[in-house]
């Protein structure tokens, strides 16, 4: 098939390098014009696992990155709409990127396309593109045909490649069952053991992509809260969450105890939840508790390192291992380290900071921030730090040198918002460690 890709981040480029890889011939578009450029010569600048490679393996044979819309529209069968849909400034969800698209599919279409909205949309707003779509070809005075679908995405960043290759589950929401073969016929390979399709209206398409998002950060706030409650009373999370994961209707997926999610889908989904359930007149109370806990749960973890010096940050350093929100990306969007870093600067501390990919995207962010210190090498940050903080899971983190980490550090004090170590083994290395939901000793 021949499959135009509009929206060339991290969701468009890897459906586009995933299909073309497949033996379709992809047609990826960007209004990023030196974006396009870059990948046109093979360079990608989105850590993603597998996606580098899967890009130059395919690259000019089978996968194409054009800045002309207009060609790659008319070269291709099936359109697939990828731009971001970021969240406002009120919280609600940004459809200005995606509108411009479905109104430069409008303005270039000459024959019959299927149109394709992957990006994540609140429920109604597919429909919402078709119209503004088939507002600009009436605009046109011509006679063109289009069916439009809801295929929403649900790659992990750091998975996304092996999300995309291997679904649990493929969502595709549709008006006209005649779509069902080509679905069928273009997700093919991706089903290969046993059928992944899901075919559905397009409301409960759009709709299915947000309750899965909020779901998931429900389970991760809930262990959060009852984290609060175990180190209150004395318990151990850690047993805790065995526990109740060894319970197949919880299982352990998303209940490890954190210091909160971070990434632009979970903020922005259930944002968008709230905002549109409340125009419709319907409070979404569980949702926004949800999001109250993840942030009460940042302040909740920083807090302990204040109070461990005393209110005395000023003049104080600490070393940072893990920027990205998860291990396996360079995307900080809404992660805690950017939450972390303004709080310790207006405290007039100084922070060192290593992360194996995201250093400098928080770069970027904090050009102007004297007190921040890059490292490449996360012992070297550790050195002369008053204490270590450890935000991201990178598999590095699991088993370091602990008599180097000790000897760097002008404290044995390490907290841990991801509860990597053995908190017995640490006390007997002379470390003072501090867990989410885990009494110190």
């Amino acid at each position: 098939m021949n499959i135009g890709i509009i929206g060339s981040g991290n969701v468009g480029l890897i459906t586009g390098a995933c299909f073309a890889d497949v033996g379709n011939k992809v047609f990826c578009y960007d209004i990023n014009l030196e974006k396009i450029k870059d990948l046109s010569k093979g360079v990608v600048d989105i850590y993603e696992p597998g996606l580098d490679s899967l890009v130059n393996k395919n690259l000019n044979s089978s996968l194409f990155f054009e800045s002309d819309l207009d060609m790659v529209i008319s070269k291709s069968d099936i359109i697939f709409l990828t731009v971001g849909t970021p969240m406002s400034k009120a919280g609600e969800t940004n459809m200005e990127f995606i509108y411009n698209a479905a109104d430069s599919v409008g303005k270039y279409i000459n024959n019959h396309k299927i149109i394709i909205v992957k990006s994540t949309v609140p429920a109604s707003q597919t429909h919402a593109i078709k119209n503004r779509i088939q507002k600009r070809i009436n605009n046109r005075k011509i006679n063109v045909k289009f069916e439009i679908a809801n295929n929403p995405e649900f790659l992990k960043e750091g998975k996304g490649i092996s999300d995309f290759m291997s679904p649990d589950r493929i969502i595709v929401g549709i008006d006209n069952d005649n779509l069902k073969n080509i679905f069928e016929s273009l997700y093919r390979p991706f089903s290969v053991n046993h059928e992944k399709l899901i075919f559905m209206d397009i409301l409960s398409s759009e709709l299915t992509k947000y309750a899965s998002n909020a779901m998931l950060a429900t389970k991760i706030s809930f262990m959060n809260e009852i984290s609060i409650l175990a180190e209150k009373v004395g318990a151990d999370i850690n047993n805790i969450r065995k526990g109740i994961g060894s319970d197949q209707r919880i299982g352990y997926s998303y209940i490890y105890p954190s210091v909160g999610y971070g990434g632009s889908c979970f903020k922005k989904d259930l944002n968008s939840m709230i905002n549109f359930s409340d125009k419709l007149g319907h409070s979404l109370e569980i949702i926004k508790a949800v999001e109250k806990v993840n942030l009460n749960q940042r302040d909740y973890f920083i807090n302990k390192i204040i109070d461990e010096f005393e209110n005395k940050i000023s003049g104080r350093k600490f070393a940072v291992w893990g920027l990205s929100f998860k291990p396996g990306t360079n995307d900080v969007r809404e992660s805690v380290s950017i939450y972390l870093i303004n709080k310790i600067l207006s405290l007039k501390g100084e922070l060192n900071l290593y992360d194996p990919k995201a250093n400098n995207n928080i770069k970027n962010l904090f050009y102007d921030a004297d007190s921040l210190n890059y490292f490449d090498d996360k012992y070297k940050a550790a050195e002369s730090a008053d204490a270590l903080i450890l935000l991201t899971e990178w598999p590095e983190f699991r088993s370091p040198d602990f008599d180097l980490l000790k000897s760097n550090l002008n404290n044995p004090i390490i907290f841990d918002g991801r509860n990597q170590f053995n908190k017995n083994d640490m006390k007997k290395r002379g470390f003072k460690y501090f867990q989410i939901g885990v009494p110190v000793i």
